[in-house]
């Protein structure tokens, strides 16, 4: 499965907003640097992101970007298949042509799409956050 920068980027940037409080809009400079995105950059990919209902924008000093339905609610196929097209995690370069491999390729697209499918930004975010807690250190004595 190829994903372009952009989507990479897409997806990095939905997860960061899935990490922070619901509700309160991020700047689009604090996500590139915690996600080490180039900002200009970002901000093409919000805007598309926004035109896709993923993220809301509020303007002013206290503005920035937010997910525009709650992290459960987005799941990384629908974020994908709208950055990258309809056609991602399908056999692209493939021969239509029948083939001994075909349904075997088939099967395979069609597991890849189920997790994708599966998989919501709160269900990343919550994975993210155990894996991190684990090797907090305790100081405790």
């Amino acid at each position: 499965m190829n994903i372009s920068v952009k989507g990479e980027y897409a997806l990095q940037a939905i997860f960061d907003l899935a990490l922070q409080a619901a509700g309160e809009p991020v700047k689009i400079a604090g996500i590139a640097r915690r996600q080490k995105i180039p900002q200009k950059f970002l901000e093409l990919i919000l805007a598309g992101l926004k035109q896709g209902g993923f993220v809301e924008s509020r303007r002013g000093a206290e503005g920035g970007y937010l997910l525009a339905r709650p992290a459960e609610a987005i799941t990384v196929g629908e974020v994908l298949r709208f950055v990258e097209g309809a056609q991602h995690g399908k056999s692209h370069g493939r021969s239509k042509v029948e083939t001994p491999f075909s349904g075997m390729w088939e099967r395979v697209d069609g597991a890849v799409s189920a997790i994708l499918d599966n998989t919501s930004f709160a269900d990343l975010a919550r994975a993210w956050n155990e894996k991190q807690n684990r090797f907090a250190m305790n100081w405790e004595i």
